[in-house]
């Protein structure tokens, strides 16, 4: 193992008094306590989230509901693989400055926010999640909704702490959550989207901390089954921060994680929507993605606020390594793969 990948063992805050981050590296298990108050930077540089993603073969659902301190985000995005076809719509909030009141743990509270066009709930249950949501005029002046529930047993999830070189006051505290399977449906324009338990899976992306104004970073994640029928995911990532420490590389086999080194994302320049190689420094993990929708949006507001995102979902196929030795393969594996750059 790299001496990159150190791992965090003791039961600590996230921030030392002074509000830099405490123990750079990675846990398998959230064992670190993130506070609000502890953080010594202005509230307007304060970014929290919850992200979910739910996928089966054919369609997902991916919701989000984040505080950046100026301005609130509550975002949702249907897809349909089979045509293929995407929709996502966003409703902005002014100045949230930590009213939505997101909580401090991944283990436990409820994240909810309601308005006059859309109700989001994401309830916290103990080896559980509900994910609940109504978003008026989602497109045509007809309405999306959701009731999800997400089975969370005891099992390993990427938790990562990491620091900016350029400022001592920065750091993300993360942990994402896979394979976590998922009953529920779906609703929109007469159409019904049902997810089953046994072949679909939903992520969570949970983000808390302090970012400096311009990053760009690479994620890749997938939930499902590998060609042996057995519970297979990966979270890839890097691009942001300094992960001297640790990276946030890992891939998880019925419900155990095995941490990786570093995994290159190598992207097509002349398109998104062309072939991607993965391939890690250390051999264990090595895929070719073959993308369905480039889900992009680009924000340019007077140069002060500039976003270019292009988040693709397609099919990966490939092999990882695990720590005892054993090849897993995956083939036609649906997953996500992002380039984001942020001015923010």
């Amino acid at each position: 193992m790299s001496t990159r990948n150190h791992e965090i063992t003791t039961r600590q805050n996230v921030l030392n008094p002074d509000g830099s981050l405490r123990e750079p590296g990675y846990s398998k298990r959230p064992i670190q306590i993130y506070s609000r108050d502890q953080i010594k930077a202005s509230k307007f540089r304060i970014k929290e989230w919850d992200y979910y993603l739910i996928t089966s073969n054919e369609y997902g659902l991916a919701l989000t509901m984040a505080d950046l301190g100026y301005v609130g985000m509550l975002s949702a995005s249907l897809l349909d693989f089979r045509i293929p076809w995407e929709h996502t719509e966003t409703a902005l909030v002014p100045f949230p400055m930590g009213r939505f009141n997101l909580p401090a743990s991944s283990t436990e509270g409820h994240s909810t926010f309601s308005n006059k066009r859309v109700t989001m709930e994401f309830f916290n249950n103990k080896g559980s999640r509900d994910i609940l949501c109504t978003f008026k005029n989602f497109l045509d002046g007809k309405t999306l909704s959701c009731e999800i529930h997400l089975d969370e047993p005891e099992m390993d999830s990427m938790v990562i702490s990491i620091p900016w070189k350029e400022d001592k006051k920065a750091f993300y505290y993360n942990r994402k959550i896979n394979c976590m399977r998922a009953d529920g449906q779906v609703k929109f324009d007469g159409k019904v989207y049902k997810f089953d338990p046994c072949t679909d899976f939903g992520c969570l992306d949970w983000g808390r901390g302090v970012w400096t104004y311009k990053n760009r970073w690479l994620w890749a994640t997938g939930s499902g089954l590998a060609t042996d029928g057995v519970p297979f995911g990966f979270n890839l990532g890097y691009g942001f921060g300094d992960n001297s420490a640790a990276t946030e590389n890992i891939v998880y086999y019925d419900g155990v994680g095995h941490k990786l080194d570093d995994v290159e994302f190598i992207i097509p320049p002349e398109s998104y929507m062309l072939p991607w190689k993965f391939t890690s420094s250390d051999g264990r993990f090595e895929g070719d993605f073959y993308p369905i929708i480039d889900r992009q949006a680009k924000i340019d507001l007077l140069k002060v606020v500039v976003s270019d995102q292009h988040q693709v979902f397609g099919r990966m196929t490939g092999r990882a390594i695990l720590d005892d030795g054993r090849t897993v393969e995956f083939k036609d594996f649906l997953c996500s793969c992002e380039d984001i750059y942020n001015q923010y």
